[in-house]
């Protein structure tokens, strides 16, 4: 399952954009689009890959979801070492007359030729990319998604809202109408609802950091991000509608540099390079679905590879990390213009309005930055913020007062992460939020570790950078 690398840092400067845009408000324009969504073509792509427990759950989900698709197509990237999650497919979508077309592959390759191949191939108008273990808890996951998609030109990628998946979850779908159709009244027993007491606490406890931290980064960073700039920074694919063109110019753009190797998190590559050209990744906050959380053994090495990757992807859209540090020059011309022409509107001369408008192009990211640039290199900077200025004060003999930051970090992080729950589960959020504190602390210091060893261009090898998640 690959990690999203989840922003941690509660006192920093991406708190306090998305807090910014959470007082003012979203854009409120109203899109005109000049494209119909309901007559967008849909392709499903399910990536699989050690994924046999969970293939039957996401298939089912699927067929719940109230929008038509074309074709669902399923690529088994096991290889040789694979388990029976495509022969789990074909039957399940045989008991429930879906049609799946099942790839195998005799070597394991990575999702990112899953994506580039499927772009190139497929004639669809939307591509819509599907983890094998996610489940798609909302009926209309889809048709939001793509609905999104065609709210304006701009808008390159739309997904909702990811948590970990529960016991509870899976037991209720393994009494679904498809999943009996499917087993014909067997019982049927899910290997990852087995163990002792002491692997299911662990799982607890790797599931309750994973739903804080996407509390954290879905509701509150996410929410404030999408209101200011009407995209998110930090973009994972995990159940993504891609606008399938788009898609594919990125392939063409950088397989040539990379290959099939950039990084080992191409999803979010993938929504950085679009954020490079101008495009927006929309985060839906009405939509959910969810996945089997990284076990607690797992997570602390999961979590580097995700910020190894998107260290990486900074380091290839520099232009976009540094948008911050254009903008006095970007203002100047702009005030400088509307001196010599007055203001000027370019609303009515559109054919199609629609909020968060912007010229497209690498060129234009090199020159004057993104907006969505300066979330870029707050997350950039909060790996290294909150960790970096208690080993300082450390160093300083100021012992108590790195203390004292770390806890008002925590009692932030906690309060943000109380704040977006409901009011009948705050109670249950707040325990595990107080549980997460030591392996969010741990993970925030291997985080700085990972920057600097980056920095220092130490062996990629030692470090596994590109190791895939």
């Amino acid at each position: 399952m690959p990690a999203t690398a989840h922003c941690l840092c509660a006192l920093g400067p991406n708190a306090l954009i998305s807090a910014f845009g959470l007082l003012r408000g979203p854009e409120r324009t109203v899109p005109t689009p000049t494209e119909d969504w309901r007559r967008a073509t849909v392709d499903v792509v399910i990536h699989a890959d050690g994924h046999q427990p969970d293939i039957a759950y996401c298939l089912a989900s699927l067929l719940t979801q109230d929008h038509p698709f074309r074709r669902v197509i399923l690529i088994d990237d096991g290889g040789v070492q694979g388990d029976h999650a495509a022969r789990i497919a074909s039957e399940f979508a045989l008991a429930n007359a879906l049609e799946l077309e099942v790839i195998e592959r005799k070597w394991s390759l990575g999702k990112a030729p899953t994506l580039k191949r499927q772009a190139r191939e497929l004639d669809g108008d939307v591509l819509f990319v599907l983890d094998a273990d996610v489940v798609l808890e909302s009926r209309d996951y889809i048709r939001r998604c793509v609905q999104a998609l065609y709210e304006g030109v701009g808008v390159a990628s739309a997904a909702g809202i990811c948590r970990p998946g529960t016991a509870g979850d899976r037991r209720r779908w393994a009494g679904s109408d498809t999943f009996l159709q499917w087993v014909a009244g067997d019982p049927y027993i899910d290997p990852r609802l087995c163990g002792d007491r002491l692997r299911r606490l662990a799982a607890w406890l790797g599931a309750a950091f994973r739903d804080c931290a996407g509390r954290f980064q879905q509701n509150f960073l996410e929410r404030g991000q999408m209101a200011l700039f009407g995209g998110v920074a930090v973009a994972c694919g995990r159940a993504t509608a891609y606008r399938r063109g788009y898609l594919k110019d990125v392939f063409d753009r950088f397989e040539p540099v990379y290959g099939d190797g950039i990084t080992g998190q191409p999803d979010l590559f993938v929504a950085m390079a679009l954020n490079n050209e101008g495009y927006r990744n929309a985060r839906l906050p009405d939509v959910h679905a969810h996945a089997p959380a990284v076990s607690l053994g797992d997570l602390p090495a999961s979590q580097c590879r995700a910020t190894s990757a998107y260290l990486q992807s900074c380091a290839e859209f520099d232009a976009l990390i540094r948008s911050p540090l254009k903008w006095p020059r970007r203002a100047w011309r702009r005030w400088h213009a509307r001196q010599r022409h007055g203001p000027r509107s370019g609303v009515e001369s559109r054919r199609a309005v629609e909020a968060y408008r912007q010229p497209f192009g690498e060129r234009l990211t090199r020159e004057q930055g993104r907006p969505i640039g300066w979330a870029q290199a707050a997350t950039a900077l909060e790996k290294v913020l909150v960790p970096a200025l208690a080993l300082a004060l450390v160093a300083l003999g100021q012992a108590g007062a790195a203390a004292g930051l770390l806890l008002a970090d925590a009692a932030v992080w906690i309060a943000l992460v109380v704040a977006t729950a409901l009011r009948g589960e705050r109670l249950a959020v707040l325990g595990k939020a107080v549980s997460s504190v030591p392996l969010r602390a741990l993970l925030m210091f291997s985080d700085l570790l990972i920057v600097v060893a980056c920095l220092l261009r130490l062996p990629p090898v030692l470090l596994r950078l590109r190791r895939t998640a």
